[in-house]
């Protein structure tokens, strides 16, 4: 049968509808779509996005606070589980927090399960892929403490030297770790447990933070601080291919396969977006204006935003009805609020996307 000459036209429009719509997307510049405030008291340091699990955790003064990735809304706190930040296995569901003993929860009831003793002085922490096993980072040795997210057994350790902060996996059995007061970014064998190389960031680079990759083309993204630069990388040889300016201050960033996107997120309220053209061509796209003190980020892949985190301190004036009604929030003596790292104040969760 013959097709009418109308539905063919319908048809082509509604083609022709959808391929504007994608152009439009990759050019619609990049935004804060919302924010999440939320009361609380201490210091912040990293955010994590657990994608499949829909999920924001937010470690602070003692607790880590979890909001919904979708509605942004709070869910709730794990109590005694503090720290830096947070690494997640969806398969076995659970979750732990970095700090000088590391904190095991269960991601469906909230509820913490053990304390788990490792050496150094954690910071950052990963679920690396291709060996299903969470990284602890550390600034003192061990620089790599391995653990089984299934019972939270420590199967290994990796020394790779100086201040690691974070790192990305290629999935296919090498990480990559930037190590902050030497920067240089290191190589380790997940397999083997050890360490393979490093690579020299050279001389007009700051000290690496943030770090993203492009597995499909091997390439590095460091941002650096102090100077703030993202110097490329190509992550076979070491060999630097750019270097790009950055916000004041910069504290986090990673890679997005899905846009061709890499960025960096900056203490003074900025975030720069750096387009990937080609594996040889890089240039910075877009400075997002977000919020002071938003220093860390994570990727939420399935809806290619950019999750940021960053506290408004009360004056030094707030009095003990602020202590209390903190204390409320989170069944907490209102006592404990008095002297917590950090102060009370909001806590700014902010989603950027397109």
């Amino acid at each position: 049968m013959k097709t009418p000459t109308y539905f063919i036209l319908a048809l082509m429009g509604i083609n022709l509808l959808a391929g504007h719509a994608r152009a439009e997307d990759a050019t619609t510049p990049y935004k804060v779509i919302a924010t999440t405030q939320l009361m609380g008291n201490g210091g912040i340091d990293f955010v994590t996005v657990d994608s499949n699990g829909r999920r924001v955790y937010v470690p602070r003064g003692g607790r880590t606070f979890v909001f919904d990735l979708d509605s942004h809304k709070y869910i709730g706190a794990i109590t005694n589980c503090g720290g830096r930040g947070v690494a997640v296995d969806t398969a076995s569901h659970h979750g732990f927090s970095s700090a000088g003993k590391i904190a095991m929860f269960d991601t469906e009831t909230m509820q913490k399960l053990k304390d788990i003793d490792v050496g150094g002085r954690p910071d950052g922490i990963m679920l690396e892929p291709f060996t299903d096993r969470i990284y602890i980072l550390s600034h003192e040795a061990p620089s790599l403490t391995v653990i089984d997210p299934k019972d939270g057994a420590v199967v290994g350790t990796v020394e790779v030297g100086g201040a690691v902060e974070q790192a990305q996996s290629d999935g296919q059995g090498k990480l990559f770790v930037d190590i902050e007061d030497e920067k240089k970014i290191a190589v380790a064998d997940v397999r083997a447990l050890k360490l393979i190389t490093k690579y020299d960031l050279g001389a007009t680079a700051g000290e690496p933070a943030g770090l993203g990759l492009d597995v499909k083309n091997h390439i590095l993204f460091a941002m650096c601080a102090k100077p703030d630069v993202c110097v490329v990388m190509n992550a076979d040889t070491g060999k630097v291919l750019a270097t790009l300016p950055l916000g004041n201050g910069t504290d986090g960033g990673g890679f997005n396969p899905a846009t061709m996107e890499a960025w960096s997120s900056q203490r003074d309220g900025t975030l720069t977006i750096i387009k990937e053209s080609s594996p040889t061509s890089f240039a910075v796209e877009q400075t997002v204006v977000t919020k002071a003190g938003c220093k860390t980020s994570s990727l939420d892949t399935k809806n290619n935003q950019i999750v940021l985190i960053c506290t408004e301190h009360l004056p030094q004036t707030a009095t003990a009805t602020n202590a209390s009604a903190l204390a409320v929030m989170t069944n907490a003596p209102a006592g404990q609020w008095r002297g917590n790292r950090g102060g009370p104040g909001n806590l700014d969760v902010l989603w950027v996307g397109r």
